[in-house]
């Protein structure tokens, strides 16, 4: 089953997800940006989207409208839209509950959430990223499932509540890990060292830690209660208040989980 789309969003996840659709055999019929260039970009990737920057979509041919817009842009687009009748309204937040789109005119509302990380000059796998869905009715769910198995095997219905918890865990999982990342970077660059000399450890920690569970695979000198290895690892990082008080509390965070 094939449906026609709009995308509402020129960021990372409108970025990828339009042509994804697109390429599963679907419609993209209208890409709407506030910044109607950046709307017009992301048409130049499509075959016959045109860009809009208006929120009138009472004429449009598409049977969903997917929200791909930041957590808080939502609530006010999903009031201002105008859509046709029998339209499907959706958004793409893990963090935002399907109540927020209540208040729209759309008939049927629902969540099409990939749970994955987009930057729009790398390349994703669709086929490898979960979506997780919600909607109230049972037919509009049915066609979310379908959308999305067209685009990955792995598709879950989970409520707002449960999602909100899914979301937490992949900040920690993402969000949080890749920062902690970069401050290693800092760390590195700032004594002159390459950075490279890091990236078996990296890749070594994900990898033990996927396959045995971040519990077992845990090693170093806060779970070795190595307190003098810890105080010397605090002082060095006094040149950033900051950093070492991040440092302190994970540290902590470990003594205290084992």
């Amino acid at each position: 089953m094939k449906f026609k789309i709009a995308i509402l969003g020129t960021g990372n996840v409108a970025w990828h997800l339009a042509p994804a659709l697109e390429e599963a055999g679907h419609t993209v019929t209208e890409i709407y940006g506030r910044d109607l260039e950046k709307a017009i970009q992301l048409t130049k990737k499509l075959y016959t989207a045109e860009a809009q920057d208006s929120l009138d979509f009472s004429d449009s041919a598409a049977e969903i409208y997917i929200l791909a817009v930041s957590d808080q842009a939502i609530s006010e687009l999903a009031d201002e839209i105008i859509l046709p009748e029998e339209s499907i309204l959706v958004h793409t937040s893990g963090a935002v509950a399907i109540d927020m789109l209540g208040y729209s005119s759309a008939s049927y509302t629902g969540i099409f959430y990939p749970l994955q990380t987009f930057t729009k000059d790398r390349e994703i796998d669709f086929a490898e990223v979960p979506f997780l869905l919600e909607s109230d009715d049972q037919e509009t769910l049915m066609k979310l499932k379908r959308l999305a198995k067209s685009l990955s095997p792995l598709q879950y219905v989970i409520k707002s509540k449960d999602r909100m918890a899914l979301h937490v865990a992949a900040v920690f999982a993402s969000n949080f890990s890749n920062h902690m990342l970069r401050l290693a970077e800092e760390i590195m660059y700032r004594k002159g060292l390459d950075y490279e000399m890091l990236k078996p450890l990296i890749i070594e920690t994900i990898s033990k830690s996927l396959e045995l569970g971040a519990k077992k695979a845990q090693t170093g000198p806060a779970l070795r209660s190595d307190f003098n290895t810890l105080e010397s690892h605090y002082q060095f990082l006094n040149y950033n208040e900051q950093v070492a008080e991040i440092y302190r509390l994970i540290s902590q965070d470990i003594i205290d989980s084992y």
